[in-house]
């Protein structure tokens, strides 16, 4: 469930590299591929960061960076990339779609619009 070499090639230059640490100093920054790779797995899992599995970076390395990167535009970037790369490979079919609304609460049975238990008319605002 990694990224393929091809995957990759159209990615890494989407997204943008570090500046280098004046002095050389400090740890050397993490591979933007494998901390790329450790965001999509908590993506597609839906699993929390600190479950990242040990093949991946300590999981607050992608989180920092997956901030980052939503932050800068670049993850839509590259998850377009990707999804328009499944679909060149017809695994992907964006013709049909739907919305999951299982998290709408569907207040007295949803049969009609009705006020929940307690509700107390409008209120008057000062």
């Amino acid at each position: 469930m990694e990224l393929t070499d091809k995957q990759w090639r159209v990615l890494a230059p989407l997204i943008p590299q570090a500046p280098q640490r004046a002095g050389g100093k400090g740890r050397p920054r993490r591979a933007n591929r494998e901390v790329l790779e450790g965001s999509l797995w908590v993506l597609r899992t839906g699993a929390q960061w600190a479950e990242l599995p040990g093949r991946y970076p300590p999981y607050q390395t992608p989180h920092r960076r997956f901030q980052e990167w939503v932050g800068d535009g670049v993850l839509k970037s590259v998850l377009a990339a990707l999804a328009r790369n499944l679909e060149e490979q017809g695994d992907l079919d964006l013709s049909e779609c739907f919305i999951d609304g299982t998290f709408v609460a569907a207040k007295k049975g949803g049969q009609k619009s009705a006020k929940p238990s307690g509700a107390r008319g409008a209120r008057s605002w000062p």
